[in-house]
Parts: structure tokens; sequence; C-alpha cells
């Protein structure tokens, strides 16, 4: 019923709608419901007592007053926007800005470094930087003049840089009184909104089409270059739509947001599925477990969103039963699987009885299958739920392309609205990924049991191929997990001069536990075929993993290669 007040009948189709019109829809709609909730300490997004509030007619008329002010400073349809920031509110209000005027919102990484965050604003062609001062030891200002170091010369708007010759404009997010040389303020974008006219502004919005281009998220780095994922207001639309309805959010829902708004999992499930359904949105700047539980206390959260290591650090907080969480009903758990007594301790202790658990991709926009509320807990811990709406879904052989019956592995492929337009300016990594039939290819191995519930069961890109049988590292990670002693456990394959590759078991022990390579190889003896035994055991403190919490195999296995000494049989000269 909420959803047809916001589409009418199209509420049960897909919506072929602009995200600033859409904002505008709901902010005519439900003008006196909480667009943004935003309370923290440390953040100086907001002006009056820490904090930032606005309805959604406020919401509305601020993010199109940056939207001018855009347009003053020189931002054009077609244009790259680039956001440097954490959970910042000013983030929300970049999204629907640019939105409204055509831009393409490029989403960086907080944790990037120089090197990383050099490549993204070359290759992604970005003309207009908004940053924050910095987090936790990296300082973004001073990576952004050392790359550009004309810029502290430049007046704001007119930077001449040969290292990011596209790069004209740089906005600081932070106190006014600390902007840097060379920079806009955020407060200086909305003070020039009245150079530019209403009916000019409405004319640029007509501009803007669905099927353009309105996000561009990175590649979360798992094998290698990030590539510019091109997603349109059309891809990511419905899917937040769908998303939300999967989760039957309302305007009565307050959704509590710890989870990087510069990946998916922040800005599509996150953001886009409480504005199509016009609930509130309660971000967290960074994820703090006390931080998290506050919020969701004091602003009565309905949902929360997070990785499994996220819940995990709340229910092990000494202070989880201070904190009130029955407001809570539904929300996400995504990122990897998750084990059953957590599941059923974020059910039974947070009240998450309807919480529900997807899986995909960017490059889908990046939803495709999805638990529901009503599945049971074995479902939301075994699966990753049935496809979602409007798409196609299937598991094929990854030689031969051929559909797979249920219960074999196989390759996912996507096929329908969400996937993307291609990577930018990557046309031959494009056409790798999506066939001449339209079918994104996403690398993952999953089976379909007779219900249509997909498990995900590894990646191509991770089997282990030992003297020529292959090793289907999941298996062997699932099993390890039955080990009382370990807290979190990897496999990867390895060089072997003789076999090609070997196994190698990545094992991260539980606080204050010991084991040996002896005491492991003995367990998995008892229980498991021969051929899977690991040739190596190796302890780990921690393992490397992408700001959105993927585990980066590639990288561990470089790591094998020098801890394991085989430099030899990877082929790898040393000094």
């Amino acid at each position: 019923m909420e959803t047809y007040k916001l589409f009418g009948d199209q509420k049960d189709s897909l919506i072929s709608m602009t995200l600033g019109d859409l904002l505008t829809r709901v902010a005519q709609v439900y003008p006196d419901n909480d667009a943004v909730l935003f309370n923290e300490i440390s953040s100086p997004a907001s002006q009056k007592n820490n904090c930032f509030r606005m309805t959604y007619k406020e919401f509305n008329e601020e993010c199109e007053r940056v939207a001018r002010g855009l347009l003053a400073i020189g931002v054009r349809k077609g244009s790259h926007v680039s956001i440097w920031a954490t959970n910042y509110p000013q983030w929300i209000v970049t999204m629907y800005a640019s939105a409204k005027i055509g831009a393409t919102l490029v989403t960086v990484n907080t944790n990037y470094k120089i090197f990383e965050a050099e490549y993204l604003l070359k290759q992604s062609d970005t003309d207009t930087l908004i940053l924050m001062e910095g987090l936790k030891d990296t300082n973004y200002v001073q990576i952004i003049n050392e790359l550009c170091p004309e810029l502290k010369d430049s007046q704001p708007g007119d930077l001449r840089s040969p290292s990011l010759p596209v790069l004209k404009r740089v906005i600081y997010l932070d106190e006014k009184e600390n902007t840097p040389k060379g920079m806009y303020h955020w407060s200086d974008i909305s003070e020039k909104a009245d150079t530019i006219s209403v009916d000019y502004f409405n004319e640029i919005k007509a501009q803007v089409s669905p099927h353009d281009v309105v996000n561009m998220q990175y590649t979360s780095g798992t094998t290698g270059f990030p590539k510019g994922v091109m997603l349109t207001h059309y891809n990511i639309l419905n899917n937040g739509k769908n998303i939300g309805d999967n989760q039957t959010l309302t305007p009565g829902d307050r959704v509590c947001l710890p989870v990087p708004f510069f990946h998916c999992f922040g800005c599509v499930l996150g953001i886009m599925a409480c504005v199509t359904h016009g609930s509130t949105i309660v971000p967290v700047e960074r994820y703090n477990p006390v931080r998290v539980m506050e919020t969701i206390q004091r602003e009565k959260c309905t949902a929360t969103y997070g990785v499994p290591t996220m819940y995990i650090a709340m229910l092990e907080h000494p202070d989880f039963f201070k904190y009130d969480f029955t407001s809570l009903r539904t929300g996400i758990m995504s990122g990897s699987p998750c084990p059953v007594e957590v599941m059923k301790k974020v059910v039974d202790l947070m009240h998450m009885t309807e919480i529900t658990i997807p899986y995909g991709l960017t490059e889908v926009s990046p939803v495709c299958t999805m638990t529901n509320i009503h599945d049971s807990i074995e479902k939301r811990v075994a699966t990753v739920g049935r496809k979602m709406p409007f798409v196609e879904v299937k598991v094929v052989d990854p030689e031969t392309y051929e559909d797979v019956p249920s219960g074999t592995p196989g390759e996912v492929v996507v096929r329908g609205y969400s996937v993307m337009k291609g990577y930018y300016n990557m046309p031959e990594a494009t056409s790798l990924a999506i066939d001449k039939d339209g079918w994104l290819h996403s690398g993952d191995l999953a089976v379909i049991d007779e219900d249509g519930y997909f498990k995900i069961t590894g990646r191509i890109k991770d089997m282990i191929i030992r003297g020529g049988e292959n090793i289907y590292p999941k298996e062997l990670e699932e099993f390890l997990y039955t080990h009382p002693q370990i807290k979190d456990v990897q496999v990867i394959g390895v060089p072997d001069k003789n076999y090609g590759e070997e196994v190698c078991a990545c094992i991260i022990l539980k606080e204050n536990e010991v084991s040996s390579e002896e005491e492991m190889k003995e367990y998995i003896r008892v229980n498991l075929s021969r051929h899977k035994m690991p040739r190596y055991i190796w302890f780990m403190d921690k393992f490397p993993m992408t700001a959105s919490g993927k585990i980066q195999k590639y990288k561990m296995r470089e790591a094998a290669i020098d801890a394991l000494n085989l430099h030899e049989a990877a082929g790898i000269e040393t000094a």
C-alpha cells in the first residue's frame, strides 16, 4: 500500500524514474517523515549540537540547493564527482544533488592510500572531488596536495595539474576555518546556489534519463586492479526498491547504516532501499559496535545492516545487554557466511526475527538473490535465498555454459535490468564479463536446490587444481569451522613443483587458544577424504580484507609464498 502511494500502478513493476525525480516524489508524498537522522560527536558534518536531522521535504530542498551550487561551480551533466568520506550526511546529499543534474557519483574507498587514490581519480576521469580531512592515519588532504602540488596556488575551481589533468574542483567537508588553499568549502556550494535560476535548474533536470549512468562503484579489488562499474538510475533505483520490498520496509522504518556508503551495501541496499520506501536513514559515520548499539537504542531503529563480524562484535561486547534492541525487526547480513549460532543470537537477542541474507555483486547493482523475512533460520544460514524479481539467475557449467541440474555446482550468471552498463573505459573487460546473450558471468560457484534456493560454494578462481583434481576451498573451510578452537579459516591454493598447486589452510585461532599443524591435520584426517588434506597449515593473526569485508585471497596467496618459502615453485626470483 505504501509503495502504491509513491509509484501507483507501477509499484509491482520496474520503475522508470531518475533518482532526482524519486526524491522529489517522496518529499511530496511524505514531506514530514524523517529522511536522515545523524548524531555523531566525532563528525563536523552536523552543525546543531552535532546533529543533522531532516524531513524528506527539507532533505529534498537541501539536495536541490546543493545541485544548483554544483552547477554554479561548473559541474555539468556527465561530470564525474568523486566523494572521499565516511558516512557523513553530506555523502547522501551529494548522491542526490549530483543525480538531479545528471552527474555521475564516483565512490572512493575510505581506506585508500595515495597509490589507490591516484589510480581511481585518473581511471574515473574525476573532475570534481569532495573530501573530508582524512581517516585514522591517512590524511586525504595531504594526499591530494602531494598528487597535485599546484592546488595550493590555485583559485578554487581552477586546478590545472599535469598529474590529474581532468580534476578541476576540490570541495572540503570539514570545519570551514580549516579549508585548505585551492579548495571550496562545502558551505560555499550552497551559497552559490542563488546564481543559478530555478528555471535553468529545471531545464537541466529534465535532460536527465533513467538510463544515464548515475553511480560508479569500484570493484573491491579481490582479484587485482579495481574496475569502475557503471550503474544507471534504472539499475540502482529498482534494485534498492526490490531489496526494500523484500524486507517489507515502510515509511515507519528507521534503518541504522554502519556499513560504508562507498560500497553498494551502504549505497544501494541501504540508502536506495530507504528512499524508495520513504524510510528513515540513520547513518553511523563508521563502524564501532558501541556507536551502533547506542544509535539503535536512541533512534529506536527497526533495522540494521552489517557483515557477520559486525554482529559478532556487538554480541560479544561486554555492554551488549545494557542496550535495548526491542525496536529491531529486520535488516541485512551479508559479505560472508554466518555461523548458525550467531544467526540464532541475532534473532533471539537482537530481536531481528526478519533479518535477510542477500547475494550479489557490484556488476548487478548489486543484489540478485535474497532470502525473505519468512524463511527459516536454516535457509538463512545455508543459502542466499531465491532470485530477485525481474532478473534471470541461473547456474551453468563454467566451460560449456550449459545449464546444470539442481544440486550440481556451476557458475552463477545473471541477466536483466540490474546488469551494469559496463566497466568504465574497459571494453575488453566488459565483453569478458557480459556475454553476447546479455548474461553477466559472476565468477561465483553455486548450487540451486529443488526449491530454487541458491547456495554459494566458492569462486571459480579460488578453485584449487591439485594434480588434475579439483578441490573446492569452501567445503574444507566449512568443515574446519566446526573445530572448537578455530575463529576463522580460509583455504587457498599455493604453487607446488610436482602437483601444480597444493592446499594451504590459513587459520585464525580463538583468543587464548593454542594448536599445532599436527593437531589440525589429525582432525581433518579423521573426518575427510585424504585428497582434501592441506599440505600446509598456516596460523595467522588476521586476513587481508577489503574495506567492505571481503577476504583478499590473492594477497593471502602472495603472503603464503613468502611465509612458506615457495618462490621456486611460483617461479619468483628472490634476492
